[in-house]
């Protein structure tokens, strides 16, 4: 029987200390694996942005939302991934 998938939303603040390449990168990589796990809705890049408070001693991060569909199990491990990966200043998973 297959799973019910639901609607999630991940916004992403990524390090630009390792500059733009390294963003898109970053970027790429989870586009690719949320693509492996679930279909992606829409993809909103805001851009590089002034944190509201130094995270790491950096003062700007360049943002991200994705909007995606996948089966429940799935952002458990996205989250996990976030958290292994450099460059990933703040995360946040959300069920729209």
């Amino acid at each position: 029987m297959a799973k019910e998938t639901a609607t999630y939303e991940t916004m992403m603040v990524l390090s630009l200390a390792n500059g733009e390449d390294n963003v898109q990168t970053l970027l790429t990589k989870f586009k690719d694996l949320i693509e492996a796990h679930g279909t992606i809705e829409s993809v909103d890049e805001w851009g590089k942005r002034r944190l509201a408070y130094p995270i790491n001693k950096e003062a700007d991060g360049y943002y991200a939302v994705i909007t995606f569909t996948s089966n429940p199990d799935f952002p458990a491990e996205l989250d996990r991934v976030y958290h292994i990966t450099d460059g990933v200043l703040r995360t946040i998973i959300t069920v729209k």
